[in-house]
């Protein structure tokens, strides 16, 4: 009987960078003392996060860390998240990543309509998204012109230009991820659906902070 089975964070996030979705310099560890050195190697200050693909909603359980400046910090930050497991979020690691900043988040993904088949969404992120609803769908396949239109079709596309002193995002690079979702979708058969949220503008670059992949078993 077929079922289906959720991607940790870094799992999903190296299926994604594979086609060409720009994600953080991140690293996984599996204890404290792991994850200073993990830190160390990618700079201060750092962001820790519970992972494992029990693991989908972690903001709602406490179990990200933020704005972590030193190793002391680190430390202390995975050791609770370490202990805040349960036993039915099976195996779990501490996930460290750069403290990436930005004050316009994006959200995009793939979803499977039983109906349709496979279309690429793009749409207003971060944790107003489902409040919001400024989103727009194409099916699978799609090409740069459509992809350049779902980000017109965006009510709230101003925020793509220049704001409040922020560069205009690189569109380019908005395109390149949704063309890079709608190869995943024709080439990853077994992907029910992406969500990544929230592609945070950092000086106009969008990067996926955050990615979650559904696959069919």
């Amino acid at each position: 009987m077929a079922g289906t089975v959720t991607l940790s964070e870094a799992e999903s996030k190296q299926l994604l960078a594979t086609y060409r979705v720009p994600v953080p310099d991140e690293r996984t560890a599996a204890t404290a003392d792991a994850a200073v050195i993990a830190a160390g190697e990618i700079g201060y200050p750092a962001v820790a996060k519970l992972c494992g693909r029990g693991i989908a909603h972690k903001t709602e359980r406490g179990l990200v860390r933020l704005g972590l400046a030193d190793a002391d910090a680190v430390r202390a930050a995975a050791t609770e998240l370490l202990v805040a497991a349960r036993p039915d979020d099976g195996p779990v690691e501490v996930l460290v990543a750069p403290m990436l900043r930005g004050t316009r988040e994006l959200i995009a993904g793939l979803h499977t309509d039983p109906e349709f088949g496979r279309c690429v969404m793009v749409g207003v992120g971060g944790v107003l998204a489902e409040a919001v609803a400024d989103v727009s769908f194409r099916l699978v396949p799609i090409e740069r012109v459509d992809a350049e239109e779902m980000l017109d079709d965006l009510r709230g596309s101003a925020l793509l230009g220049e704001v409040r002193g922020e560069p205009v995002v690189d569109r380019g690079a908005l395109v390149g991820i949704l063309l890079g979702l709608a190869a995943l979708a024709e080439a990853e058969l077994d992907v029910l659906s992406v969500d990544v949220n929230p592609l945070v503008v950092v000086e106009g670059k969008p990067v996926a902070v955050d990615a979650l992949v559904e696959l069919r078993t």
